[in-house]
């Protein structure tokens, strides 16, 4: 059986604790490495010296920060308390997103699980959650949610994607996915313009997309809406999806990094993010 190597940022909220019940769920059908990591959040110029001591070159209470560190360790030990000795735990300094962002892709993890509380009017506006610019920024797939769905179960994956241009893409984690939950993909394509007119030229580019990318087990769908966050809303409305799993390539196309970074906010279903090759 392979393994999945999962890492979940923990503030050791709720919200992260959503996350690991998450990943309960997934360890049910495949072996899962879980590791926890919770980041101090200080400027660059705190560090740790070779014995684990707080060091600063700049104008920082280290009581202070020494402090925090011993709360956040006796959290994470607590962790084990709770969850089992199997899970890893880990500290580390500096800028929340970035510390994630680098922490992960040093140890090579296959995928980062992490709550969120979700925004919406003037506070989405004014900054982006935690969560979003992982999204944006992560090469390891992201999966967020905003509750306990420790009850899912995982029989329908809703892949989001422009199909105009089939291309082999990097689904490692969804056909790990397909192998140990037994799961049928439904492509879907969001168009502004008629459904009748484009629907069997859709279709031809979505099967040759999953002929591409080995996905035997699939349904094409194509919908009309103004948007892909609506889109996706929508459809989820007339089909029920477990999970909705959406390839991104930055700012720019119909497929643009915003799409993701709204229905993070908007969708109570767990999103899978992932970067596409093209």
């Amino acid at each position: 059986m392979e393994t999945l190597k999962i890492i979940i940022p923990t503030d050791f909220s709720v919200q992260a604790e959503f996350a690991y019940l998450m990943v309960q769920r997934l360890e049910e059908k495949t072996a899962i490495d879980i590791h926890f990591l919770h980041v101090l959040n200080v400027p660059d110029t705190v560090t740790l010296d070779s014995s684990g001591k707080i060091q600063t070159c700049g104008e920082i209470d280290v009581n202070y920060v020494t402090q925090q560190k011993d709360i956040a360790e006796r959290k994470l030990a607590n962790l084990k308390v709770l969850y089992g000795d199997h899970i890893n735990t880990h500290l580390v300094l500096g800028k929340t997103t970035d510390a994630i962002l680098k922490f992960t892709e040093l140890n090579q993890f296959d995928l980062i699980v992490m709550g969120t509380k979700g925004a919406s009017g003037l506070k989405e506006k004014l900054s982006g959650s935690e969560t979003q610019i992982i999204a944006r920024k992560s090469k390891t797939p992201l999966l967020s949610l905003m509750c306990d769905r420790s009850d899912l179960q995982i029989r329908n994956i809703l892949l989001v994607h422009n199909f105009s241009q089939p291309a082999k893409e990097n689904l490692v984690l969804m056909h790990k996915l397909i192998k140990a939950f037994d799961t049928k993909i439904h492509l879907l394509q969001i168009t502004s313009g008629n459904v009748d007119a484009e629907k069997a030229k859709a279709e031809a580019q979505m099967i040759h997309f999953a002929e591409l990318n080995d996905i035997s087990n699939y349904q094409c769908h194509l919908i009309n809406d103004k948007d892909v966050e609506n889109g996706v809303i929508h459809f989820n409305q007339m089909i029920n999806m477990d999970i909705v799993c959406i390839g991104t390539h930055g700012k720019g196309g119909l497929f643009h990094q915003s799409a993701t970074e709204k229905l993070i906010n908007h969708l109570f279903k767990p999103i899978i993010s992932f970067h596409l090759n093209n």
